[in-house]
């Protein structure tokens, strides 16, 4: 009895010990299932919210680029707060990445927010020309600011989410490889404990369906996101960040297949006449069924997009003539003829239709929706129905066009003369050279200024012999200068159609040695613009032209960012700050960052930098102190006629160097 009581506390002891070992082993595994998994979980939480806040970034940048669209074509305080809603969400998910990342994601959003000062800068520039109603300057500021801006801003925020979606799911992915570790190791671990097996099973399970349950709502929240943010809210149509992007798509297959394309704009007549009388309820059920029936009246493959307001776009890819077009917009006007029903109430809805065809009246989105545009509000204005788009619809009135053809016989006749605006040191204000501006003297009204007649000029094929007309006359003025003692450097601008023809060099070539000119006085100006039209051949005219010992300058430098990549591998001597920045930099801090950024980037590549718009002392002063090498501008000089630029130089020849540096 003793010895089966012994042995019976022995085996008690050792069942107690036994089971302490598993409680021990237990314990053990639980502080290391639970640290892992927790790390994991954590990691993953980590990048999921990174990620989250790079898509909320996403989505904001869409809606910038949305509600812009929207500003121009319905301007109002609404559409605004809505934008600076949707500026306030990047920046706000720009703050959770600085918060949350690395340096290397702190880094970006630290770019980004300078990146994204700049672009609201310039489309609060924007959406002041669109108050202004001031639509050459809006496209201006579109295409040289706002547009490269926001690519450089969307390509980043979409390559940093697109990144971060896949750290997110590596993340995941290594939580899930843990948690199934704990669930294969745990029978072996607990042979001896199955109820805590049990419990420890149930735990994780039950963990991984809520984690796989979280991952699905997020990716369905996600999801909606980015349908929210490719469509219209009311209507559930595409909006116009979608329709841009299949209009891109549908001009890249009619490239493919030699087949055109077409951008139907349209809007409805009288459609504030249905909110003011029965109010936007009625009036966004109204838009509901227009768009309805919009869709149901084309093809499957065609896009009905809404671009806000009473405004929809209708995009038919693959036409087979650019008559089918025209027989589209009359079967809109047709389904629209039809009254519709508001509960007791029959609306008749009419529409005015603008119909451009692709390649014929556009090379881009862009520019197809703009001529749709045109023709759209042609259309509105002669109570047409629809009408498709003309280039004389976008030409110039009756009035530009008799300049025009007054602007041939005034090239022959030297009706255009030259005015100089001298370049000067901006230390020792000695005069470096000048800049030749052109004139028309004309018989009637006046001495025009180049505003009048340069845009007719490019457009046009006489943009060639007024630049050729200006070389010869700039470089025989700079000659007899030479002549006279007086070696000054010669700049004269160039448009893209110059540096883009293949014989421009060969022509300058022909000048300089026609009035024995070193090619080192001649300083042609370029824009950032003129040379993106063609980043390529403008490289090898550029060549060409630096081969000869051609001066290359840079003009209005800043106002074309999409250009500055290219700008270490152009055969460049010179920058010039634009007026816009330089005006406004002793009152303007962003200016004046600018400014500084780009007078460090030229001297970093050993280029020449020219201020361009110095208007006063103090601005002058601040230049000099930055470094700059030369300035331009009213304070110094404004463009005055040859024998002008001489009395100038005598005058400096008779100053002192104190009084000359004396600023």
């Amino acid at each position: 009895m003793d010895e089966h009581w012994s042995n019976g506390r022995t085996v008690t002891r050792l069942a107690t010990a036994g089971l302490a070992a598993v409680l021990l082993v237990l314990t053990g595994f639980a502080f290391w299932a639970a640290y892992s998994t927790n790390r994991a979980a954590r990691q993953a939480d980590h990048s999921s919210r990174l990620s989250d806040a790079y898509q909320q970034g996403r989505f904001a940048v869409a809606a910038e680029e949305s509600l812009e669209r929207k500003y121009r074509l319905e301007p109002g305080p609404e559409v605004r707060q809505r934008y600076q809603q949707a500026a306030a969400a990047l920046v706000a998910a720009l703050d959770v990445v600085h918060e949350r990342g690395n340096q290397e994601d702190r880094a970006l959003a630290e770019r980004l927010d300078a990146d994204h000062a700049r672009y609201l800068e310039a489309i609060g520039w924007l959406f002041a020309a669109v108050d202004a109603r001031d639509t050459t300057r809006v496209l201006a500021i579109d295409n040289d600011q706002v547009d490269p801006l926001f690519s450089a801003i969307e390509e980043q925020v979409n390559a940093a989410a697109d990144a971060h979606h896949a750290q997110s799911l590596a993340s995941l992915h290594a939580l899930r490889s843990t948690e199934t570790f704990v669930v294969m190791a745990t029978p072996v671990a607990f042979a001896a404990g199955l109820g805590l097996l049990g419990v420890f099973w149930a735990i994780i399970i039950g963990y991984q369906r809520h984690a796989e349950r979280q991952a699905a709502q997020n990716q369905l929240h996600a999801a909606e996101n980015q349908y929210q943010a490719l469509h219209d809210g009311l209507t559930g149509l595409p909006n116009r960040t979608l329709l841009r992007d299949r209009t891109d798509q549908a001009i890249r297959q009619a490239d493919r297949e030699l087949v055109p394309a077409a951008l139907l704009l349209i809007d409805l007549d009288h459609f504030k006449e249905v909110n003011d009388t029965l109010g936007h309820h009625h009036g966004d059920r109204l838009l509901i069924k227009v768009g309805e029936r919009l869709r149901d009246s084309l093809r499957g493959v065609d896009t009905v997009a809404r671009l806000g307001g009473d405004e929809f776009a209708v995009l038919l890819p693959r036409i087979e003539t650019s008559e089918g077009a025209t027989t589209v917009a009359r079967k809109i006007q047709a389904a629209l003829e039809e009254p519709f029903l508001l509960d007791d109430l029959a609306l008749n809805v009419e529409a005015s239709i603008g119909v451009a065809i692709y390649p014929q009246h556009g090379s881009d989105s862009d520019e197809l929706l703009q001529h749709a545009d045109i023709a759209m509000y042609l259309a509105k204005d002669t109570h047409a129905g629809f009408v498709l788009f003309d280039p004389k619809h976008d030409q110039h009135s009756p009035g530009r066009l008799a300049l025009l053809g007054e602007l041939r016989r005034a090239i022959d006749q030297q009706q255009l003369v030259l005015r100089y605006q001298p370049k000067v040191d901006a230390h020792t204000v000695q005069t470096l050279g000048v800049e030749a501006l052109v004139r028309w003297q004309h018989p009637e009204h006046g001495l025009l200024p180049p505003g009048d007649f340069i845009p007719l000029a490019e457009r046009t094929g006489l943009i060639g012999p007024l630049t050729q007309y200006v070389l010869d006359t700039a470089l025989r003025q700079c000659r007899a200068w030479q002549q006279a003692g007086h070696e000054l450097s010669m700049a004269v601008n160039v448009s893209a159609r110059s540096l883009l023809d293949l014989a421009f060099p060969d022509q300058v070539a022909s000048l300089l040695a026609r009035w024995e000119l070193p090619a080192r006085l001649l300083v042609l100006e370029i824009t950032e613009s003129t040379i993106m039209a063609d980043p390529a051949h403008a490289l090898e005219i550029l060549s060409r032209l630096n081969a000869m010992g051609v001066q290359v300058s840079i003009d209005d430098f800043g106002t074309g960012y999409s250009s500055m990549a290219h700008l270490k591998s152009l055969p460049v001597h010179e920058l010039k700050v634009d007026r816009s920045f330089v005006s406004q930099m002793i009152s303007n801090a962003s200016d004046a960052v600018i400014v500084r950024s780009t007078i460090d980037l030229g001297r970093n590549l050993g280029l020449r930098i020219v201020a361009e718009g110095v208007e006063d002392e103090a601005t002058w002063g601040a230049l000099d102190a930055l470094g700059c090498d030369a300035i331009q501008g009213y304070y110094i000089s404004q463009p005055v006629p040859a024998d002008d630029v001489i009395s100038q130089l005598e005058q400096q020849q008779k100053a002192t160097p104190t009084q000359q540096s004396n600023h």
